[in-house]
């Protein structure tokens, strides 16, 4: 997976406990600002996460001349720009109308739409979901006015909350994991499946965050009766087809869908959200989510295709999700194609990126020949277009930004709230301490020890510059990054040579260094500055939690309710690698 950043806390009811609101949600936006102690926060929705070099040009702009500067890329392939000045509201928006990028006022908050990174560009999958998204995204934005002949059909969409999820997945299953509450699974024969109502059955596979490495995120994800995310069952270990049925209620919740054709997917997940709204407004319950409502109010396979053939479009219900061949997010570097070029694939230090980075990530978008630059949900950028000669330059002009380049980086695996000085609640300054914990896992490294440079006695403010004396780079965001093997993510990414204990480090790949089965994977870490714990990953998980200026309680968790797994070590900021790698190795 690629790299991690801040999430909006998502409400999900224990339970079977329905929430009862009398608010809408809180969810910032382009037009409606979040008030932080570092100024406010404006989230600008870029469905797909698809930017013309034009539009990346633009972002950037904004977050210089009104924000602080920098961009953080959410888990869902959205962009945000924090420090604004609290009057700067009406010039962001003239600005983001002007580069397209707010195409309508009404449905700001509702553009929620993640698609396969990779699609149309590597040769996998069933089909380039690009068209989709943009269609997807045009009938969110629909205000025809209810009339005849289904007109209005769609004007509803405009109530949706601010957290509900599109994900379009061209049949690889990255996307397909992510939590989704509509999802379009493309197939075979040129159709697609849809889904509504959350990820594949399979815990473990819900919102990015901690980078995962590829290779990893489909075992690390699978139930201890062998089914893995994308609910294939026992057989997904062995190569057999797998499958969840219908729920036997006749909701969507256990794995089944409605299979429809191509060209009419966008609109078919399009009217999901609308029965959605409808089952909502029937249950009294102002759910934000799919999986927030009622049993007796859920949406059912029978209901959304009876919405569809109202609408004339022909669904046939599927008992059996397609089985993609693998949940994993594109891996840092380059992506060979089959047209002849190389995509790019960058991971981006907790998600967020200096000015400077940024200028440089939309100028080789320019370069490349595809004029485009692509989020993703896992806090990373893809750079499409690139020959073959020019992606290795690429890549090193990248890495020496203090960018992920490679997928053996230490800082992949690793995620963080927003922390001091942008939150009031956060108890410590959590992006500096993890910036020092991922430069000690590089001192480790340079030194070829293949430990935990233990006991760092560096302040936040040295942390950058002692890891460079081991090897590594500052970036001008005050982060860094690891050129040891500079030859590359996040986000819902292995952390390659994390050691546990002293112990050799980690092998890249699910792989020894003899090239036999490796040991289990360590787990994803995140650093919370309170018990909020705002954007952690799902599953299994190693919390770091702040209880004070200079200590964190380290502790596994599990996906059981965020239950803690094992006991907690309280540490200084300065022991927070070593007691991590200790517990990322838990199993």
């Amino acid at each position: 997976m690629l790299a991690a950043m801040p999430l909006p806390p998502t409400t999900t009811p224990p339970g079977d406990e329905t929430p009862v609101r009398g608010r809408d949600d809180a969810c910032p936006g382009a037009l409606r600002l979040h008030p932080a102690d570092d100024g406010s926060l404006a989230r600008i929705r870029v469905p797909g996460g698809l930017l013309t070099a034009r539009q990346a040009e633009a972002l950037g702009r904004v977050s210089e001349e009104l924000g602080d500067g920098r961009l953080d890329i959410t888990s869902r392939g959205n962009a945000q720009v924090r420090g604004l000045a609290a009057g700067c509201g009406a010039e962001l928006a003239a600005r983001l109308r002007a580069a397209g990028l707010l195409p309508s006022d009404r449905h700001d908050r509702v553009r929620n739409i993640v698609a396969s990174p990779l699609s149309g560009l590597d040769g996998r999958g069933h089909a380039d979901v690009v068209a989709w998204v943009r269609e997807l995204d045009a009938a969110l934005c629909d205000d025809s006015p209810a009339g005849p002949a289904g007109r209005g059909e769609l004007s509803p969409l405009s109530g949706l909350s601010g957290r509900f999820l599109f994900a379009l997945d061209d049949g690889r299953g990255d996307v397909a994991a992510l939590d989704a509450d509509v999802t379009l699974i493309a197939t075979a024969d040129g159709g697609a499946v849809l889904r509504c109502g959350g990820p594949l059955p399979g815990p473990g596979a819900s919102r990015p965050s901690g980078a995962t490495h590829p290779d990893t995120a489909v075992r690390r994800a699978r139930r201890t009766d062998g089914s893995d995310p994308l609910g294939r069952g026992a057989e997904a270990n062995t190569g057999g087809a797998g499958a969840a049925s219908l729920a036997t209620d006749g909701s969507m919740a256990g794995g089944g869908g409605l299979r429809v054709r191509g060209e009419d997917a966008p609109r078919a997940a399009a009217l999901a959200a609308v029965e959605f709204l409808t089952r909502v407004r029937e249950s009294g319950t102002r759910a934000w989510r799919v999986r927030e409502l009622p049993a007796e109010h859920a949406v059912t396979t029978g209901g959304l295709a009876a919405r569809l053939a109202g609408a004339g479009i022909e669904a046939v219900p599927v008992e059996h999700t397609p089985a993609p061949a693998s949940a994993a997010p594109p891996a840092p570097g380059s992506v060979p194609g089959p047209n002849g070029r190389h995509a790019l694939s960058i991971a981006l230090p907790l998600g967020r990126v200096s000015a400077a980075q940024w200028r440089l990530l939309t100028t080789l978008a320019s370069r490349g020949g595809a004029d485009e630059l692509r989020m993703t949900p896992w806090r990373g950028v893809v750079l499409p277009g690139f020959a073959p000669d020019d992606a290795p330059g690429a890549l090193s002009e990248l890495a020496g930004a203090g960018l992920v380049t490679t997928p053996d980086s230490p800082w992949l695996g690793v995620g963080a709230c927003t922390g001091r000085p942008g939150c009031a609640k956060s108890l410590a300054d959590v992006r500096a301490d993890a910036a020092r914990m991922v430069a000690d896992v590089t001192r480790g490294r340079a030194a070829g020890t293949g430990r935990v440079a233990a006991g760092a006695a560096d302040t936040p403010d040295t942390a950058g510059a002692s890891a460079n004396t081991a090897g590594a780079v500052a970036d001008p965001a005050g982060t860094v990054a690891d050129p040891a093997r500079r030859d590359a993510d996040s986000g819902h990414v292995d952390t390659g040579h994390v050691v546990v204990g002293g112990s050799p480090p980690w092998p890249v790949n699910g792989t020894t260094s003899g090239g036999g089965r490796a040991g289990p994977e360590p787990l994803p870490v995140y650093v919370s500055g309170c018990e909020r714990r705002c954007g952690h990953p799902g599953g299994r998980w190693v919390d770091a939690l702040a209880i004070g200026d200079t200590g964190y309680r380290v502790t596994v968790r599990g996906a059981g309710g965020d239950t803690p797994e094992t006991d907690s070590v309280d540490v200084t900021a300065e022991q927070l690698a070593g007691a991590v790698a200790a517990a990322r190795g838990t199993t």
